[in-house]
């Protein structure tokens, strides 16, 4: 998803966007993401984690997509350092959301290192989607609160939910986190390109994965954009 970033020509001031619309904006992203956290917590019960250890995951890491790679990869079978090694490299990304988001947002010094547990996809398109400083803090703190304790509370009830029904693989609902990805995924596959990203990360990963220890195939399929993207700009120069 791209967004246009936030503009400083002061010739040209960009119009301020009402608070209700971005407080409108953010809580809709921060409750629709948030509620998945209940297929996070389904998920983890499943791969053997405690109700406790999935309620730490989603309170230090917060990162959907690393906490999701990381219990599946433990569900699967794969070791904790294969696990934990896919976790990081998928959230590698969010480090560089950071540079862009504090320079505008520029938060007080006190505030950054809280701020950045905040620092994920939902939270910066949010914050990019805002044409002005006090839009864009507005929507970053809102999406933030309101995805951080409705994804905290909905792992908690997912877990306590699984745990009360036994084994989450006899009732299907193991299936519940690919389902939530997929479901996430789809509407954000509107161009060509992010097609053939899709396609051919899912080919990757298809074919890793009876042949790589798991956790690693998805460190394979990510290879699937710069591959995506070195073929694109080689046709364009083509042209």
């Amino acid at each position: 998803m791209t967004a246009a970033p936030i503009e400083t020509d002061q010739q040209h001031p960009p119009t301020p966007k009402p608070r209700s619309a971005v407080i409108r904006d953010a809580l809709g992203v921060g409750i629709a993401v948030g509620l998945s956290g209940f297929a996070f917590g389904v998920t983890s019960a499943g791969a053997g984690l405690s109700v406790a250890q999935s309620c730490a995951l989603s309170l230090l890491v917060f990162t959907g997509a690393s906490q999701f790679a990381l219990v599946g990869a433990l569900g699967a079978g794969g070791s904790p350092f294969a696990a934990a090694a896919g976790a990081f490299f998928l959230g590698v990304r969010n480090a560089f959301y950071g540079l862009r988001l504090s320079e505008l947002l520029r938060l007080p010094r006190a505030v950054r290192p809280l701020a950045a547990q905040w620092v994920i996809d939902e939270t910066s398109a949010v914050t990019l989607a805002q044409p002005d400083r006090r839009s864009a803090r507005l929507g970053f703190t809102i999406t933030g609160v309101s995805l951080y304790v409705l994804w905290n509370l909905t792992t908690l009830l997912g877990a306590l939910g699984a745990a009360a029904l036994g084994d989450p693989a006899a009732w299907g609902l193991d299936a519940a986190g690919p389902a939530v990805f997929l479901a996430l995924l789809a509407p954000m596959l509107r161009g060509r390109d992010e097609r053939a990203v899709a396609g051919l990360a899912v080919l990757l990963g298809l074919v890793c994965l009876p042949l790589l220890p798991s956790g690693v195939p998805v460190l394979v399929a990510a290879l699937a954009a710069p591959v995506v993207l070195a073929v694109t700009r080689r046709k364009g120069a083509q042209r």
